[in-house]
């Protein structure tokens, strides 16, 4: 499934007429090891996180650079309980294992809320689905094409 999701992707960018740079690199694990495959400063790294959120599941996007502040979006969102998904749900949601899942909640019927450190650089980077392949695309032309909830939630 993770390679219908690269293509997934690259067909929606495709479509909507967004540039973006493709790469396939040895397979990472970490953001620092991202940055490091792409040639890029881990600060353009965007890393989508599963969260089960009371009775839903939702797509948290950040910084490779940060870390989520659980507590924040807790209170930002109104929840009684918040985790990360098991490897297993992430899997069943999206079809990737966890580190390759793409920013694109949109393609997994996701609600997607993005940290308001995203938007501050002018490219963003993640893995497309596997974590041997990556994509590089304006950041702008991912907020205006997503049009995500911007909220403060990390660290």
């Amino acid at each position: 499934m993770s390679e219908q999701t690269v293509q997934k992707i690259r067909n929606f960018l495709e479509q909507n007429n967004i540039h973006y740079d493709y790469k396939e690199h040895e397979e990472v694990r970490t953001s620092e090891e991202a940055a490091k495959a792409r040639g890029e400063d881990i600060r353009i790294g965007a890393k989508a996180m599963i969260l089960k959120c009371d009775d839903k599941f939702i797509m948290l996007v950040l910084s490779s650079a940060k870390k989520i502040d659980s507590k924040r979006v807790k209170e930002l969102l109104g929840l009684k309980s918040l985790r990360f998904a098991t490897p297993e749900e992430v899997s069943h949601l999206t079809g990737c294992v966890p580190g390759g899942v793409p920013p694109f909640a949109n393609i997994f019927g996701l609600e997607l809320i993005v940290d308001k450190t995203v938007p501050a650089n002018e490219f963003m980077a993640f893995n497309a689905g596997e974590r041997t392949k990556s994509l590089k695309i304006k950041t702008g032309d991912y907020l205006a094409l997503l049009k995500p909830r911007i909220e403060d939630f990390s660290v």
